[in-house]
């Protein structure tokens, strides 16, 4: 069953597109269906490419969510999450180690434009790290309190939500309630490799513990059939959802 009890977010599925380029990035585009997910743009392609391909990716009917963790201080946080949002994007996320100060600021800033607004989210503790790394950084043993504090500095901040693992999404479910929004990485397909994730969790799992919507990069991304693979997924998860 949804541990949630509320209904599957509409287009759970965003696939990273994780390239060094524009070209490699709008070329996987082209093989999804914007109808059955949204895209991520991180900082290796947007590095690259720049907004040029958010405004690409766009053009071709995609919810873009920006993944840029902006962290650093209060007013360029703030300067860059209304570029963002001029620029259209879905989502966009702000790391929550920046501090009460910064996620205000970033909220306002949200707040203030006109137009659409993206949803904002905060990034807690990131899924590539490992339990020694956890320790080596002053997070370990007690990662589930870090996690926690940064999600209630985002909750406090009245952003729309975290990004957190698939493994903390149950509790972070049943203490902030079915309106906060879970964005969960890390997560493969049963048969892959766990790359560079050290928590992950497959889609349908991911679901059932709370995630609002599944970041999948190199499941898709790499797989022979793309769309075939989007596809699967989705009808995973509906098939999930319809026996729940």
């Amino acid at each position: 069953m949804i541990k949630t009890g509320a209904p599957m977010s509409s287009k759970p599925i965003i696939v990273a597109l994780d390239y060094d380029n524009a070209d490699d990035a709008l070329s996987i585009a082209a093989q999804l269906d914007p109808q059955i997910c949204r895209v991520k743009v991180g900082k290796e392609l947007h590095t690259a490419a720049g907004p040029t391909v958010v405004e690409d990716l766009m053009a071709r009917g995609f919810d873009v969510f920006l993944d840029l963790k902006f962290h650093d201080i209060p007013n360029t946080v703030a300067s860059a999450c209304k570029v963002a949002a001029s620029q259209g994007v879905w989502m966009v996320n702000v790391h929550a180690g920046g501090g009460k100060k910064m996620l205000d600021a970033a909220r306002n800033a949200i707040d203030s434009f006109s137009g659409k607004k993206p949803l904002l989210i905060g990034v807690t503790v990131l899924t590539s790290l490992s339990q020694p790394e956890l320790t080596e950084i002053g997070l370990a043993p007690n990662l589930p309190a870090a996690v926690l504090r940064y999600a209630e500095l985002t909750k406090d901040a009245r952003l729309d939500g975290v990004v957190c693992s698939a493994l903390e999404a149950t509790w972070l479910r049943d203490h902030f309630g079915k309106n906060f929004k879970l964005v969960t990485p890390g997560i493969r397909l049963a048969e892959d490799a766990k790359g560079d994730q050290a928590r992950v969790v497959t889609p349908v799992d991911a679901i059932k513990m709370g995630s609002d919507y599944l970041v999948i990069g190199r499941s898709i991304t790499k797989a022979k059939d793309p769309i075939a693979t989007l596809h699967k997924i989705n009808d995973d998860l509906k098939t999930m959802e319809a026996s729940a």
